[in-house]
Protein backbone atom coordinates (compact mmCIF):
# COMPACT_ATOMS: atom_id res chain seq x y z
CA UNK A 1 0.00 0.00 0.00
CA UNK A 2 1.23 3.49 -0.77
CA UNK A 3 1.82 6.35 1.64
CA UNK A 4 -1.17 6.82 3.95
CA UNK A 5 -3.40 9.74 3.02
CA UNK A 6 -5.56 11.88 5.28
CA UNK A 7 -8.42 11.56 2.79
CA UNK A 8 -8.28 7.77 3.17
CA UNK A 9 -8.44 8.09 6.95
CA UNK A 10 -11.45 10.39 6.75
CA UNK A 11 -13.17 8.08 4.26
CA UNK A 12 -12.47 5.09 6.52
CA UNK A 13 -13.96 6.95 9.49
CA UNK A 14 -17.12 7.71 7.51
CA UNK A 15 -17.46 4.04 6.62
CA UNK A 16 -16.94 3.00 10.25
CA UNK A 17 -19.61 5.50 11.26
CA UNK A 18 -22.11 3.51 9.21
CA UNK A 19 -20.97 0.14 10.55
CA UNK A 20 -19.00 -0.73 7.44
CA UNK A 21 -15.80 -2.64 8.14
CA UNK A 22 -14.46 -2.11 4.61
CA UNK A 23 -13.09 1.18 5.92
CA UNK A 24 -10.19 -0.98 7.10
CA UNK A 25 -9.21 -1.53 3.46
CA UNK A 26 -8.38 2.18 3.20
CA UNK A 27 -5.88 2.06 6.07
CA UNK A 28 -2.47 0.43 5.77
CA UNK A 29 -2.01 -2.29 8.41
CA UNK A 30 1.49 -1.08 9.21
CA UNK A 31 3.28 0.82 11.94
CA UNK A 32 3.66 3.71 9.48
CA UNK A 33 -0.11 3.68 9.00
CA UNK A 34 -0.64 3.72 12.76
CA UNK A 35 1.78 6.60 13.20
CA UNK A 36 0.17 8.53 10.34
CA UNK A 37 -3.24 8.07 11.94
CA UNK A 38 -2.29 10.41 14.77
CA UNK A 39 -2.97 13.18 12.27
CA UNK A 40 -6.57 12.54 13.23
CA UNK A 41 -5.75 14.05 16.63
CA UNK A 42 -4.59 17.25 14.93
CA UNK A 43 -7.83 17.36 12.94
CA UNK A 44 -9.87 16.82 16.13
CA UNK A 45 -7.94 19.39 18.19
CA UNK A 46 -9.92 22.49 17.08
CA UNK A 47 -13.21 20.74 17.89
CA UNK A 48 -11.81 19.65 21.27
CA UNK A 49 -10.73 23.19 22.12
CA UNK A 50 -14.01 24.65 20.90
CA UNK A 51 -15.98 22.22 23.03
CA UNK A 52 -13.89 23.04 26.09
CA UNK A 53 -14.40 26.77 25.53
CA UNK A 54 -18.14 26.20 25.08
CA UNK A 55 -18.28 24.20 28.31
CA UNK A 56 -16.45 26.96 30.16
CA UNK A 57 -18.80 29.59 28.72
CA UNK A 58 -21.73 27.59 30.14
CA UNK A 59 -20.17 26.55 33.47
CA UNK A 60 -17.71 29.35 34.11
CA UNK A 61 -13.99 29.59 33.40
CA UNK A 62 -11.61 27.29 35.27
CA UNK A 63 -10.59 28.70 38.66
CA UNK A 64 -6.93 28.42 37.72
CA UNK A 65 -7.50 30.79 34.80
CA UNK A 66 -7.97 30.32 31.10
CA UNK A 67 -4.26 29.86 30.27
CA UNK A 68 -3.72 27.14 32.87
CA UNK A 69 -7.03 25.56 31.92
CA UNK A 70 -6.14 25.42 28.23
CA UNK A 71 -2.66 24.12 28.99
CA UNK A 72 -4.02 21.40 31.26
CA UNK A 73 -6.62 20.40 28.67
CA UNK A 74 -4.04 20.31 25.86
CA UNK A 75 -1.71 18.11 27.88
CA UNK A 76 -4.66 15.89 28.78
CA UNK A 77 -5.66 15.66 25.12
CA UNK A 78 -2.20 14.47 24.10
CA UNK A 79 -1.90 12.08 27.05
CA UNK A 80 -5.29 10.53 26.28
CA UNK A 81 -4.37 9.75 22.68
CA UNK A 82 -0.88 8.51 23.52
CA UNK A 83 -1.92 6.75 26.72
CA UNK A 84 -4.60 4.72 25.01
CA UNK A 85 -2.23 3.81 22.18
CA UNK A 86 0.34 2.44 24.59
CA UNK A 87 -2.12 0.72 26.91
CA UNK A 88 -4.05 -0.82 24.01
CA UNK A 89 -0.83 -2.36 22.72
CA UNK A 90 -0.48 -4.27 25.98
CA UNK A 91 -4.12 -5.36 25.81
CA UNK A 92 -3.70 -6.43 22.16
CA UNK A 93 -0.71 -8.52 23.18
CA UNK A 94 -2.77 -10.17 25.94
CA UNK A 95 -5.51 -10.90 23.37
CA UNK A 96 -2.88 -12.42 21.06
CA UNK A 97 -3.59 -9.78 18.42
CA UNK A 98 -0.36 -7.79 18.55
CA UNK A 99 0.23 -8.29 14.83
CA UNK A 100 -3.09 -6.54 14.12
CA UNK A 101 -2.53 -3.74 16.63
CA UNK A 102 -1.11 -1.15 14.17
CA UNK A 103 -4.15 -1.56 11.91
CA UNK A 104 -6.45 -1.35 14.92
CA UNK A 105 -4.73 1.79 16.21
CA UNK A 106 -5.09 3.48 12.83
CA UNK A 107 -8.77 2.58 12.68
CA UNK A 108 -9.31 3.68 16.27
CA UNK A 109 -7.61 7.03 15.75
CA UNK A 110 -9.52 7.83 12.57
CA UNK A 111 -12.83 6.80 14.13
CA UNK A 112 -12.35 9.59 16.66
CA UNK A 113 -13.15 12.03 13.86
CA UNK A 114 -16.72 10.77 13.85
CA UNK A 115 -17.00 11.17 17.60
CA UNK A 116 -15.70 14.74 17.56
CA UNK A 117 -17.94 15.61 14.62
CA UNK A 118 -20.91 14.28 16.55
CA UNK A 119 -19.96 16.29 19.64
CA UNK A 120 -19.60 19.44 17.55
CA UNK A 121 -23.03 18.90 15.97
CA UNK A 122 -24.56 18.34 19.40
CA UNK A 123 -23.10 21.64 20.59
CA UNK A 124 -25.32 23.54 18.15
CA UNK A 125 -28.58 23.01 20.07
CA UNK A 126 -26.79 24.06 23.27
CA UNK A 127 -25.67 27.27 21.57
CA UNK A 128 -29.23 27.84 20.37
CA UNK A 129 -30.57 27.49 23.90
CA UNK A 130 -32.08 24.00 23.75
CA UNK A 131 -33.69 22.82 26.98
CA UNK A 132 -31.34 21.00 29.29
CA UNK A 133 -33.37 17.78 29.13
CA UNK A 134 -33.06 17.70 25.34
CA UNK A 135 -29.31 18.31 25.44
CA UNK A 136 -28.91 15.60 28.08
CA UNK A 137 -30.98 13.11 26.07
CA UNK A 138 -28.99 13.82 22.90
CA UNK A 139 -25.78 13.45 24.89
CA UNK A 140 -26.82 10.01 26.15
CA UNK A 141 -27.67 8.87 22.63
CA UNK A 142 -24.32 10.20 21.39
CA UNK A 143 -22.48 8.42 24.20
CA UNK A 144 -24.17 5.14 23.33
CA UNK A 145 -23.28 5.58 19.67
CA UNK A 146 -19.66 6.46 20.48
CA UNK A 147 -19.29 3.37 22.66
CA UNK A 148 -20.79 1.22 19.91
CA UNK A 149 -18.45 2.77 17.33
CA UNK A 150 -15.38 2.05 19.45
CA UNK A 151 -16.59 -1.50 20.05
CA UNK A 152 -17.29 -2.05 16.35
CA UNK A 153 -13.89 -0.73 15.22
CA UNK A 154 -12.10 -2.83 17.84
CA UNK A 155 -13.97 -6.02 16.97
CA UNK A 156 -13.39 -5.60 13.24
CA UNK A 157 -9.81 -4.31 13.27
CA UNK A 158 -8.50 -6.82 15.81
CA UNK A 159 -10.78 -9.68 14.80
CA UNK A 160 -11.84 -10.34 18.38
CA UNK A 161 -15.11 -11.39 19.97
CA UNK A 162 -17.46 -8.75 21.33
CA UNK A 163 -16.51 -9.28 24.97
CA UNK A 164 -12.83 -8.69 24.21
CA UNK A 165 -13.71 -5.55 22.27
CA UNK A 166 -15.58 -4.30 25.33
CA UNK A 167 -12.32 -4.48 27.31
CA UNK A 168 -10.66 -2.05 24.88
CA UNK A 169 -13.61 0.32 25.11
CA UNK A 170 -13.52 0.19 28.90
CA UNK A 171 -9.78 0.86 28.82
CA UNK A 172 -10.38 3.97 26.71
CA UNK A 173 -13.17 5.18 28.99
CA UNK A 174 -11.03 4.63 32.10
CA UNK A 175 -8.06 6.48 30.64
CA UNK A 176 -10.30 9.31 29.46
CA UNK A 177 -11.99 9.69 32.84
CA UNK A 178 -8.71 9.59 34.74
CA UNK A 179 -6.92 12.08 32.53
CA UNK A 180 -10.00 14.31 32.19
CA UNK A 181 -10.37 14.45 35.95
CA UNK A 182 -6.70 15.15 36.43
CA UNK A 183 -6.77 17.93 33.81
CA UNK A 184 -9.80 19.50 35.47
CA UNK A 185 -8.14 19.36 38.87
CA UNK A 186 -4.94 20.96 37.54
CA UNK A 187 -7.01 23.69 35.88
CA UNK A 188 -8.65 24.42 39.22
CA UNK A 189 -11.98 22.89 38.41
CA UNK A 190 -11.97 19.93 40.76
Amino acid sequence: MSTPRIADGIAAAMLFARGRAEGLLLLPPTEAGALHSFRAALICLPAFLGLRLLAWSQQGAPRGGLVLGLLAELVGFVLSWAGFALASRVLAEQAQRLGRWPHFLAAWNWSNLVQYLLLAVLAVPVLLGAPTWLSNAMGLVALGYALWLEWFVTREALGVVGATAVMFVLLDVAIGLFIGGLSARIAGGG
